[in-house]
């Protein structure tokens, strides 16, 4: 099923704060860049794998894993350059090192290990089936309903953020969708012409929020692996 003109970039640079060294330290035994890896083999549908990162260490681990790292990242891998920048760079250091050229870019993030390529398939087809420019991964928010977000000032007093959704009951209320690193896609064009995913018409894409946990931090990795243990008992 591979399609010649999709490819996978997965950014993974080696700076990380919260968790120093997040895309590489042992998720499930495994370290947790591997598993992006493996989702996107998986899936069967690119032309090319690329790992982003600025960091040897990373490097090696996508090796270890299957993936050639031929170029490292040398721009926008500091903590304040978008990503999409960062992407876009690989894009354009991968045409020029592999002579080729493609329609359509998928950004697949290494601290979202839970997803697999069952849904980097499901994404590609609602893609393309839409005839979409950009698409971006979410999930539909359960018990943590953020209609009931507040603020808590310095005396611990609530400010509600929807003071409305107060006074509406539950099943009332409408469904709201979070992005998900997961499975982010867009036309070639049109990134390297707007700059970013969420470029003008993006749509939002769906998936069970179980395959669509981000880490960012120690208490999102003690979830994701009581996440994993649960999708994979």
């Amino acid at each position: 099923m591979v399609d010649n003109n999709v490819v996978a970039i997965i950014p993974a640079r080696g700076g990380s704060k919260r968790i120093p060294h997040k895309n590489i330290i042992d998720f499930m035994g495994r370290p947790m860049l591997s598993w992006t890896i493996q989702a996107a083999l998986d899936s069967g549908i690119f032309k090319r794998v690329i790992v982003s990162t600025d960091d040897k260490n990373i490097a090696q681990v996508a090796e270890n894993n299957g993936i050639e790292v031929p170029f490292m990242r040398d721009e926008f891998a500091d903590d304040h350059s978008p990503l999409s920048l960062a992407v876009i760079k690989a894009l354009d250091q991968a045409e020029s090192f592999y002579g080729e050229k493609y329609d359509t870019v998928v950004q697949l993030m290494a601290n979202c290990p839970i997803r697999t390529g069952e849904q980097i398939v499901d994404g590609y087809n609602n893609f393309v089936s839409n005839k979409a420019k950009f698409q971006i991964s979410c999930f539909k928010f359960g018990w943590m309903n953020p209609w009931w977000a507040v603020k808590l000032a310095e005396d611990k007093l609530p400010n509600s953020l929807f003071p409305e959704a107060l006074k509406t009951r539950s099943q009332d209320l409408e469904e709201l969708y979070c992005p998900t690193g997961a499975v982010w896609i867009a036309g070639r064009e049109a990134l390297v012409k707007e700059g970013t995913f969420y470029g003008q018409g993006h749509i939002f894409h769906p998936m069970d929020w179980k395959y669509a946990v981000d880490i960012d931090n120690y208490e999102d990795l003690e979830m994701a692996r009581a996440v994993f243990r649960l999708v994979n008992d």
